[in-house]
């Protein structure tokens, strides 16, 4: 089966095709929770062009990501808590992650802001919640 055949890794119930596919093969997302579902589902195929791309220059990594470092973590599901858009270019987007790393389940919370520049949103950063 093709990778746009499969269920989406953000959890949407819909195939990768019509979900985080479209945006990873350059569609822009329509708004903060869907670029930030599919930066979870970058992270989970190990996308790390797209991740960088997605990112906002001001807070992107200078060196690339260790996406493939080992040991990898197995990414078990997304759960979005809230969308706010601030106002036209301004948003954040509150989540759970849930992974395994060397058979130890975790849990990563996480409120994101993000801002659109030139029409496409962009990851800007995070506050991590305990």
């Amino acid at each position: 089966m093709k990778t746009n055949e499969l269920a989406c890794p953000c959890g949407s119930g819909h195939v990768m095709a019509v979900c985080c596919g479209r945006y990873h093969a350059g569609e822009l997302a329509p708004d903060a929770e869907s670029l930030m579902r599919s930066r979870y589902s970058a992270y989970v195929l190990g996308l790390q062009d797209y991740l960088l791309a997605t990112w906002h220059p001001a807070t992107r990594p200078a060196a690339t990501l260790e996406l493939g470092a080992s040991p990898r973590p197995q990414w078990l599901g997304l759960m979005v808590k809230a969308h706010a858009p601030l106002d036209a270019t301004h948003a954040t987007v509150e989540f759970v992650a849930r992974y395994k790393l060397n058979g130890r389940a975790f849990r990563l919370q996480e409120t994101s802001r993000f801002e659109r520049v030139d029409g496409r949103w962009l990851y800007v950063d995070g506050e991590m919640r305990e």
